[in-house]
């Protein structure tokens, strides 16, 4: 009876009426997108677009920082839409797009409020300054919220170039690179709420940093963030669900890195006394790759099935699936060892910041580098 007290009401008895107004904003903005923007869309796509709205929603039961971020991009990148009343040429005209919230703009945006809020997490650490970290965070929402934006922008930029340019913007590096700091820092920002580790911000934001110096090299280097039509073989509902999930896997493995720095740090005595305790961190970075693990699974799936549509076999040992599975098979064997072997501790955190290296030269490496079926990735 005692067991039977405790356990916790069913789903749906502890929603509250707000959790049911953020399921049907969520509805109301998809079924919106769905009647302004279907004639674009095939069967596969509004079918992707639908299944998002239960997805979205309970993604927001669970995580309530998530609610304002959706609802904060969805009207931010409302407003951009109408400033450019079908004329692209109006990026250069109107106040709010040439300096805010055209997708080029918010983009910038996204980059100079991550290095401040690297800044601010560094001298809050430093300084054991509550206040500082906290600005660390609050700056790291708005770098997230800006971002996703310039995405969403970005997408609708596209159409407006042309309905045969227009796609999701996650097709090329310079895209892909600002999804992969929007998808680190959201994880981070989760575990810090769930566990109270502001000061590991300090860290985790160096690879987002990194990223960012790469978008502002590639923007300005090599005038990547002019939008391009898609290849032939890009242009598939497959890159709409395959892209995501491998960046979720990748933001991932990078944010086990950097908390595999702050344990191996800590373990030495460098910073032990500001940092969280060694099995607050080793918890962080096994879960982090674990759900890692899980995504980049279902994304090298999606790949195959993407790839037997595109070239006609589910797989040719191209150098870009190849490396993909040695990052699979590197994470396989971390959680392996952990789980079966019950190892923690220095070895763990040294396999997690190597596998970092691992990842990148996998997502980055094979393109500066090696050619292959992926060779519209290319630098």
């Amino acid at each position: 009876m005692e067991l039977a007290l405790n356990q916790p009401a069913p789903l749906f008895k502890r929603l509250s009426w707000f959790d049911w107004l953020f399921a049907a904003i969520v509805a109301a903005g998809a079924l919106f997108a769905l009647s302004r923007f279907g004639d674009y869309m095939d069967i596969y796509e509004k079918a992707i677009l639908l299944a998002a709205i239960p997805s979205l929603a309970v993604f927001g039961w669970f995580w309530k920082p998530f609610r304002p971020l959706f609802i904060g991009v969805g009207l931010l990148s409302l407003f951009a839409i109408s400033q450019y009343q079908g004329d692209l040429a109006r990026m250069e005209q109107a106040f709010f797009l040439k300096y805010l919230i055209s997708s080029q703009a918010a983009i910038m945006w996204m980059c100079a409020l991550f290095g401040l809020a690297t800044l601010a997490y560094w001298a809050g650490l430093l300084a054991r300054s509550e206040f500082m970290m906290k600005t660390g965070s609050t700056l790291s929402w708005a770098a997230i919220t800006l971002g996703f934006v310039g995405l969403m922008v970005r997408w609708y930029e596209s159409y407006l170039i042309g309905t045969d340019v227009g796609h999701i913007p996650v097709s090329n590096l310079y895209e892909v690179f600002v999804l992969f700091c929007l998808i680190t820092a959201m994880m981070y920002l989760y575990y810090e709420a769930r566990y109270q580790t502001r000061q590991l911000g300090a860290l985790v934001l160096l690879v987002i940093s990194a990223a960012v110096g790469f978008i502002l090299w590639y923007t300005f280097d090599r005038q990547a963030h002019e939008i391009q039509p898609l290849v032939p073989a890009l242009k598939s509902w497959w890159m709409k669900l395959h892209v995501p999930a491998n960046f979720i896997g990748y933001g991932s493995f990078s944010l086990s890195a950097m908390l595999g720095v702050g344990y191996l740090l800590s373990s030495r005595g460098i910073l032990s006394s500001r940092l969280p305790s060694l099995e607050v961190i080793d918890d962080m970075m096994y879960k982090a790759i674990a759900i890692g693990f899980a995504f980049f699974t279902i994304a090298t799936i999606l790949g195959a099935m993407w790839a037997a549509e595109a070239w006609g076999g589910y797989w040719s040992w191209d150098p870009k699936e190849t490396w993909a599975l040695i990052v699979w098979l590197n994470y396989a064997a971390w959680l392996h060892i952990r789980l079966v072997k019950g190892l923690r501790g220095p070895m763990l955190a040294w396999w997690a910041v190597i596998g970092l290296f691992v990842t990148t030269f996998a997502f980055l490496g094979v393109n500066m580098f090696l050619s292959g079926l992926h060779s519209y990735g290319e630098l």
